[in-house]
């Protein structure tokens, strides 16, 4: 089954008309992107879009074959223009199967927002998912599904959509999955190709033409990830966008409850606030047996607490116990964390504070904290295959 993406973007495209922003301000050339719309050998086109026929044509087709037309979402702006012996557009019913004279079979799926999204068969028995704007399948869980060969769906708008099918199996590790719906949330360029690729997805530009089921070599998700930053730099954010289109994560939060301090409880409830309902929370620093174990990827939020807990326990604040043992046995600590994240077969991220660009500790025990978290972030982005340093809400590549 061949697929020609004659439009990815936005149902308004890309860059929106009259929009000021910095993303549509960049998004020229190859990064311009007309309203999503797909064509399937030639002969059934999803979402029928204002230039279609020109874009079909640009890209080496013609609509001339088309027996079917569908729409996958409610089109807002003036009526589209259906070209010249273009069959009249409709949708399929929730559920529903239409059957082609070609052999392509066509079922609509439900969503959890206004529209539909349509799961093709080909004749070959190639199969495609593909999904509205802002939409993510509803009523998954009461039946898995056999993986799809390629998804196509708002990966970052929605991207608990490819969790839900993750969980149930129609998203597999040989899914292709490729981003359409574009619009100006992610500067274009290496920014999206970036958030996607810790997705699992990718992009194609307008006119490219896929064969459904081929082999597309997209960058492995990184197992293990060490995101960096300052306070308010965006580092978590950036770490829990990395996990949100897998299910069951488990977010380590290892600074505790804190009873009592109503403004580190403010501070949880935003974290908690932000997580995909699916997320489970474990509080604690025992992160070893965690790493040990198999199941979910792990978000561990964050090292620098960590660090401080277990200085805590081996008096690394009192100068006489330091000297005394403190510091062999906080290495020794270190050296067993670092050593599990090598062994680990889980996928994980790990937050921690870059201190180290800030102004010298005044006091001693300030400078050994600042110390000791620049040699465990340098132990742990050994082990990691790609590092992350986010200032003002860039994530910076290290590594990977």
């Amino acid at each position: 089954m061949e697929l020609t993406l004659l439009g990815t973007g936005a149902p308004s495209g890309l860059p929106r008309p009259d929009c000021p922003c910095a993303a549509c301000a960049t998004a020229v050339a190859t990064e311009a992107r007309a309203a999503t719309s797909l064509l399937v050998d030639e002969t059934l086109l999803l979402d029928l879009t204002p230039g279609a026929a020109f874009a079909a044509a640009r890209s080496g087709h013609s609509l001339a074959g088309v027996r079917q037309v569908l729409l996958s979402h409610p089109h807002d702006g003036p009526p589209v223009e259906v070209p010249a012996g273009v069959p009249q557009p409709g949708r399929v019913p929730d559920g529903r199967e239409l059957a082609l004279l070609t052999g392509h079979r066509v079922r609509a799926v439900a969503m959890d927002a206004p529209g539909t999204g349509y799961a093709v068969t080909g004749p070959d028995g190639q199969r495609l998912l593909y999904l509205p704007p802002g939409g993510a399948p509803a009523g998954l869980e009461e039946s898995a599904v056999e993986p799809y060969d390629m998804v196509l769906a708002d990966v970052v708008r929605r991207p608990d959509a490819l969790a839900r099918l993750r969980a149930v199996g129609a998203v597999g590790p040989t899914t292709d999955v490729v981003a359409v719906h574009v619009d100006h949330d992610v500067p274009p360029g290496a920014e999206l190709r970036r958030r996607l690729a810790a997705a699992g997805a990718r992009a194609v530009s307008d006119g490219t033409t896929l064969a459904v089921g081929a082999y597309e070599d997209v960058p492995d998700v990184p197992r293990r990830t060490l995101v960096l930053g300052g306070a308010r730099s965006g580092k978590s954010v950036e770490a829990e966008r990395r996990l949100e289109a897998f299910p069951e994560v488990l977010y380590v939060a290892t600074g505790g409850t804190r009873s009592g301090d109503t403004e580190w409880g403010s501070r949880v409830a935003a974290h908690r606030e932000r997580r995909p309902g699916s997320w489970r929370t474990a509080e604690t620093c025992d992160l070893v047996p965690l790493l040990k174990d198999d199941g979910a990827p792990l978000l561990i939020d964050c090292l620098s607490l960590w660090l401080t807990d277990a200085m805590d326990a081996v008096g690394a604040w009192d100068d006489v116990e330091w000297a005394g043992g403190g510091e062999r046995e906080l290495r020794a600590r270190v050296r067993e964390l670092t050593e599990a994240v090598r062994a680990t077969r889980r996928t994980v991220v790990a937050v921690s504070n870059e201190v180290g660009s800030g102004i010298v500790p005044a006091t001693a025990s300030g400078r050994r904290y600042r110390d000791e978290l620049g040699r465990l972030n340098t132990a742990f982005a050994i082990e990691c295959e790609q590092v992350l340093l986010v200032v003002a809400g860039q994530a910076l590549v290290l590594r990977g």
